[in-house]
């Protein structure tokens, strides 16, 4: 799986990136529309 590392937005394999930060999986979550945990999401993101 390539993951990208959101301080120097570069892509790799390993889990840590060059600049000692760690990379995650840029690819969103699949949507659903029964979405158990949408609420607690937006609450995160929007902060409602």
């Amino acid at each position: 799986m390539i993951l990208k590392c959101q301080v120097c937005n570069s892509y790799g394999l390993k889990k840590s990136c060059g600049c000692g930060e760690k990379r995650v999986n840029p690819k969103p979550p699949k949507f659903s529309p029964e979405d158990k945990y949408g609420k607690y999401r937006r609450k995160v993101k929007y902060g409602k």
